[in-house]
């Protein structure tokens, strides 16, 4: 499909290129009520996805978890179908698999190719998640790999935000950790709380989160329906490449310097993690 309009105004456009790639900022989104990011639509698709692309699990999880919370027992059908009472929050990964949702991310990300390429180089690694969460549920403290802008379709909710990069709210060893397969699920102390920076979106607003930025999310008084459209960049994978290479020395005994944010390259770490990763795969 191909929207007859933009969907990002030329307004949105203009501030998405002044702040991107390291800038958090509200944009503005025409998407609006799309018959397939209603309810019974998302079920279905929730129905039909592979397992390893559900996740779902309690509303009224705290701020700070340690590790995967366990699953609700009743279907994620169920869930989403009666969302408003379900007490839940759910997501739907890389929906992309589904031709109809792979064409609203290629529309979309396309309106932007120009000014993210322009700073970041080639889109790499395109994916689409929505998120369906029931009334004041919270998404925990965490980060996520990619360049990410999440678009409010239904209900509201407030993101909390945290510097990218810096240890103090998320620990080098985690990084680490989560880039040679841990978790990305981080620590929550209270004191923390003054570091960060408050978003509220509702309806036809989105929000960019830069890469491996710390956040959680608390949604509003009303069930919520997010569509995040995500992406890498040479750039993205190159940082975490070095995170992963820095884990390495530090389990020999090194304590190496963290990774510098952009435009830094991470290039000598990156290269030094890929080559370590394919003599891994021959031996």
């Amino acid at each position: 499909m191909t929207f007859a309009a933009p969907m990002f105004p030329a307004a949105a456009r203009a501030a998405f290129a002044a702040h991107y790639p390291e800038v958090p900022h509200v944009l503005s989104h025409d998407l609006g009520h799309h018959p397939l990011f209603e309810l019974e639509a998302l079920a279905q698709l929730a129905e039909a996805l592979p397992e390893a692309s559900i996740e779902y699990n309690r509303g009224d999880l705290p701020i700070g978890v340690d590790g995967k919370p366990e699953r609700p027992a009743i279907s994620i059908g169920e869930t989403i179908r009666g969302i408003a009472e379900t007490g839940s929050w759910a997501v739907l990964k890389n929906i992309e698999q589904n031709p109809l949702y792979a064409a609203i991310l290629h529309d979309l990300l396309e309106e932007l190719r120009p000014q993210i390429e322009a700073r970041t180089g080639a889109m790499m690694m395109t994916q689409a998640f929505v998120f369906v969460s029931s009334p004041n549920a919270v998404t925990p403290y965490h980060f996520d790999p990619e360049h990410n802008i999440l678009l409010q379709l239904r209900g509201a909710k407030t993101m909390t935000q945290f510097p990218a990069g810096d240890a103090a709210y998320a620990p080098d060893e985690v990084h680490e950790g989560y880039h040679t397969g841990g978790a990305r699920e981080l620590a929550w102390r209270e004191e923390l709380a003054r570091g960060g920076r408050e978003f509220r979106i509702g309806p036809g607003q989105a929000l960019f989160v830069p890469v491996m930025a710390p956040h959680f999310v608390r949604n509003g008084p009303e069930p919520s329906i997010s569509l995040s459209i995500t992406w890498r960049s040479e750039w993205s994978f190159a940082e975490a490449d070095a995170r992963a290479f820095n884990g390495v020395l530090r389990r020999i005994g090194f304590k190496p310097r963290s990774t510098g944010r952009w435009p830094a390259r991470n290039l000598a770490k990156a290269y030094g993690w890929r080559l370590l990763r394919k003599l891994r795969r021959r031996s």
